[in-house]
């Protein structure tokens, strides 16, 4: 097998292959395992990864920019075990239909990163940036995490202002701090999840579940855009004693 740019992979399993330090900017991958790897300042830039097992890998200094994952399986047999990113480079890549449970993201650019219909349960991101500086002052956030189930996910501190989050499940998720203000929210499932701190100033938050939120709770809710539904379950919710005209 070759080991180049734009080198493509079928079937193979890479699991005793030295993968650190490489250039497989462009590479393909099909139906390849990679598992038990810890791999540093490999490039995967603009690479694509279809119907791949990579299961208890973890990636350091590793670039991903522009790459492609589709119905990639990154969690163990058993679910419990998630690939894990520090101090990598992972903007504009793109997830789709993945098993990402219990991955770990940490001090990770993810700039423009869009995950959509992925099972991000149990996922963790600490120290993540989905921001990007153009000039001293100016800071633009850009991403999406669509239709993916977040459930138990902690998301302590996340920072995604005005990014596309719609669809998703939050359920039991730990938000303590994230701040979603003017984030696309709509259709999400907020059951149970931790909001103490959370900011949702401008949030449209239209056919989301939100069921039991208390808005005191929230750093911000000025402008959150609700249903009228909504809105009386939200009253409710803070104590106020909704009555029928």
């Amino acid at each position: 097998m070759r080991f180049e740019p734009g080198a493509v992979l079928r079937g193979a399993d890479l699991s005793d292959t030295e993968l650190s330090d490489l250039d497989l900017s462009g590479a393909v991958f099909e139906d390849c395992t990679i598992a038990d790897r810890n791999m540093s300042g490999t490039r995967f830039e603009d690479a694509r990864f279809s119907k791949c097992r990579i299961i208890r890998c973890r990636f350091a200094s590793a670039d991903f920019r522009d790459a492609i994952f589709e119905q990639c399986t990154f969690a163990d047999d058993q679910g419990h075990v998630g690939a894990q990113f520090a101090f990598s480079r992972l903007g504009q890549a793109r997830f789709h239909r993945c098993d990402l449970s219990f991955a770990a993201f940490e001090r990770s650019d993810l700039h423009a990163l869009e995950m959509e219909t992925c099972n991000l349960r149990g996922a963790t991101f600490k120290n993540v940036d989905f921001a990007r500086s153009f000039g001293k002052k100016i800071l633009r956030w850009a991403g999406a995490i669509r239709g993916c189930n977040l459930e138990l996910a902690d998301l302590a501190g996340l920072r995604m202002p005005d990014c596309d989050l719609s669809n998703s499940r939050f359920r039991e998720a730990v938000l303590f701090d994230a701040d979603f203000e003017g984030a696309d929210l709509r259709g999400c499932d907020f059951g149970q999840a931790l909001i103490a701190g959370a900011r949702f100033a401008r949030a449209d938050v239209r056919g989301a579940d939100l069921t039991g939120m208390n808005l005191t709770e929230l750093a911000s809710f000025n402008e959150i855009k609700v249903s009228m539904d909504q809105a009386s379950q939200l009253l409710t919710a803070m104590g106020v004693d909704v009555c029928p005209e």
